[in-house]
């Protein structure tokens, strides 16, 4: 570690990371002769600071703030919205729209899901990327990336989410410059004949041609769905279940092209071509052959963004080793972070992003450490050995975080790795041959069924894995700040460990005191938390009543279905319920000083209840201007279990009562406290 922070490149990419997150949440700049005055104000202080060596420090400063705002200026610059065609300024009601498809996503039950580039609204030239839905029907669909399509549409906003702490959508995809989508069925759109030429498009349609020489050798589909995976960086036609299961085993890294399996292909091409390195200007020949054929791999897996991230990664390492560069890790690392945030600023809140370099980080810092701890003159124990802590080391680096976005340890994630990660070689390696003679038309049948063993073994180790579910700890909490405490302990803990010094030893206790006080507080808030939360549930109602860390839910058995489910256990792990019990519905109740009355399609209210907070469920068709006029509420509230008409009629009724009204669909869930 303080290697990496005497290393003065480290110091810029910080300062980029900085730039990137100011611009992104507090939009600070904005393209004007004020800015380019401080351009040009920054570019005359640095040359003045070169010519005085006792303004070194100045210097430093100025050079920092100059790559701060490289990181404002590039988040700027990237993003659509930005743009004077941006295509959001030329929509109008019956707009017509050209796009070209430029990726396709997971469908869901209902609709085929592309996202695809507005490149002209009516004669305007425009940017601007969109969530392209297209209804399903009987028929199938097959729009290909860089297909150009002419449709008349209203674009929409994303929603956002309805329910406490369900996962925020539109935020994930406003992380991909993208702000809106468009609904259309099946023939509302025109397949233009002129077609669109871009990389990913070309290697999309070589990748569909592996997958039709595939699709001739009869592998079964959970084991098509992990060579789709593992070769082809494809997972949409992956089943739940096997999903699930590599979940739980602590091995979906497996599943996601990534450094594992970048850095395996790398170590096998430095391998084969270490004999070219003994022929002059051989090193930079073996240099060249080995990054052209790490990024002939990755155009065959479609240009994933999982994929070029490792790629870009491990060219700079083989760069760094060619120049023989004294800090070649580091380098690689740095520069290829850089890099990649210098052409995609937003890559930085890529879940996968985050993941990939902390490990990168966990294993160049912690695992050396780790590997002293024991020492063996065999060299099977000495290989073990070093994978087991590779993993350990992994596995600190980007716990924390993981806690924070998944809330779930897989404890037996070292055995999923000991056991999977020395095939990995093997299921790779056989994988490219296979795919090579596939396309050939000449696979011998003993080496197909060989693989698909190799493939359904480890299907099965991962599902035995992933049953033992005492071994898997879910629905940890985890917020934002405590993962940063977390962080902050970590790195002060081992850096007391490698140094010794004192000061670490006094920040790692600070930091825990800190933490301890966060939890303690955080703690005394959630015990003495009251309040009555109606969620927003599709065609359900839902209605939960908080006291401390107890929750009541109003609902019956048989209607807690999957997405019921998933809301109240996203409340339970962040609000860290331990207690949640299922009754059924009364129609009134009392909750500190309000009387809460519930009307449903029964509709019995006939109760003198006067200045009540009247919650509608199930439709319930009653003359809301007589009940307004009977118990004069004090608030009505409508939940997702009404038809969408009958909302719009109680909410022009409740305006010209001056009732106030409250929808859960269009607002969210409703809290009470």
């Amino acid at each position: 570690m303080k290697k990496l922070l005497e290393f003065l490149p480290f110091h810029f990419l910080i300062c980029v990371i900085l730039g990137i997150i100011i611009q992104f949440y507090l939009n600070v700049w904005q393209l004007n002769f004020i800015y380019i005055g401080f351009i040009t104000l920054l570019i005359l202080s640095i040359l003045y600071a070169l010519k005085r060596k006792n303004l070194r420090r100045l210097f430093s400063l100025i050079t920092l703030l100059f790559f701060l705002f490289i990181g404002i200026v590039i988040t700027f610059i990237n993003n659509p919205k930005n743009h004077p065609n941006f295509y959001y300024k030329y929509i109008s009601k019956n707009s017509s729209t050209v796009l070209i498809i430029k990726k396709n996503l997971r469908s869901n039950q209902y609709y085929h899901k592309f996202v695809a580039q507005i490149v002209q609204i009516d004669s305007n030239k425009t940017v601007g990327n969109i969530l392209l839905n297209i209804k399903k029907d009987s028929s199938s669909i097959s729009l290909k990336i860089d297909d150009r399509v002419f449709i008349k549409t209203q674009f929409k906003d994303i929603p956002s989410p309805l329910n406490p702490y369900q996962f925020n959508y539109k935020n994930y995809l406003a992380k991909q410059y993208i702000y809106h989508q468009a609904f259309i069925n099946k023939d509302e759109f025109k397949l233009l004949k002129k077609k669109t030429f871009s990389l990913t498009g070309f290697a999309e349609n070589f990748r569909n041609k592996i997958q039709s020489s595939l699709n001739k050798l009869h592998f079964n589909p959970d084991e098509r769905a992990v060579i789709d995976a593992l070769l082809l960086g494809e997972r949409k036609n992956m089943s739940k279940k096997l999903l699930e299961s590599y979940t739980k085993a602590g091995a979906i890294h497996i599943l996601a092209i990534s450094g594992l399996h970048v850095g395996i292909i790398f170590i096998i091409l430095n391998y084969l071509f270490k004999p070219l390195e003994k022929l002059k200007h051989g090193r930079i020949a073996t240099t060249l052959f080995v990054i052209l054929l790490l990024w002939s791999f990755a155009f065959i897996t479609g240009l994933s963004a999982s994929v070029v991230r490792a790629v870009t990664m491990f060219s700079f390492l083989n760069i760094g080793k060619a120049f023989k560069k004294k800090k070649v890790i580091e380098f690689s690392i740095i520069s290829s972070m850089f890099f990649l945030l210098l052409i995609k600023p937003l890559f930085l809140f890529d879940i996968g992003f985050q993941l990939s370099y902390l490990a990168v980080f966990g294993i160049i810092w912690i695992q050396p450490r780790l590997s002293t701890l024991w020492k063996s003159k065999f060299f099977f124990f000495k290989k073990f050995w070093d994978l087991f802590t590779v993993s350990i080391a992994a596995q600190i680096s980007v716990l924390p975080i993981s806690l924070f976005y998944f809330h779930q340890f897989p404890s037996l994630f070292i055995i999923s790795n000991l056991i999977i990660i020395p095939c990995l070689t093997f299921i790779l390696i056989g994988g490219v041959l296979i795919i090579i003679l596939a396309s050939c038309n000449s696979t011998p049948s003993f080496l197909i069924d060989s693989y698909a063993f190799i493939i359904s073994k480890m299907n099965k180790v991962i599902d035995w894995i992933s049953n033992q579910e005492k071994f898997l700890f879910q629905e940890i909490s985890m917020s934002f700040y405590e993962m940063m405490f977390w962080y902050l302990i970590l790195i002060f803990s081992f850096q007391f460990i490698i140094s010794k010094k004192m000061n670490y030893f006094i920040y790692t206790l600070t930091t825990v005191l800190f933490l301890q006080g966060h939890l303690i507080f955080k703690k005394y808030t959630q015990e003495n938390k009251q309040e009555v939360i109606v969620f927003h549930n599709q065609r359900k109602n839902l209605i939960g009543i908080r006291n401390g860390k107890k929750l009541q839910i109003f609902q019956s058995l048989d209607a807690l279905n999957n997405f019921t489910k998933n809301i109240i256990k996203n409340y339970n792990t962040n609000e860290s319920i331990n207690k949640t019990i299922v009754t059924p519905q009364t129609n009134v109740f009392k909750f500190k000083s309000d009387t809460i009355l519930i009307i449903d399609s029964l509709n019995v209210y006939k109760l003198p209840i006067e200045n009540s907070i009247i919650i509608l469920q199930n439709s319930p068709k009653i003359n809301l201007v007589r009940l307004i006029n009977t118990l004069n509420p004090k608030l009505i509230i409508a939940d997702g279990s009404n038809y969408k008409s009958y909302v719009t009629r109680w909410n022009f009724t409740c305006k010209n009562k001056k009732t106030p009204f409250y929808y859960t669909g269009k607002n969210g869930a409703y809290f009470i406290n």
